[in-house]
């Protein structure tokens, strides 16, 4: 079952990636892109979670962040 969110990506120099509402695929992730070779401060939240976390994009980086969990 998909989920809305509101989803806020910035870059480490305070630039804004991402500010919109995002809804989850069914398997309750969120497919982003981001540019690679840079670090970011990510907010995912809706009127009952919330989490934040650190994302990179540098070579040998997961592409697949899953320690950003709502719960």
């Amino acid at each position: 079952m998909s989920e809305t969110f509101e989803v806020y990506i910035e870059d480490e120099e305070g630039n804004v990636h991402v500010d919109k509402k995002m809804e989850t695929l069914e398997n309750g992730f969120i497919d982003l892109w981001l540019p690679r070779e840079k670090s970011y401060n990510g907010k995912i939240a809706n009127d009952e979670v919330e989490t934040t976390g650190e994302i990179s994009t540098f070579a040998g980086d997961n592409t697949c962040i899953t320690t950003m969990q709502l719960s």
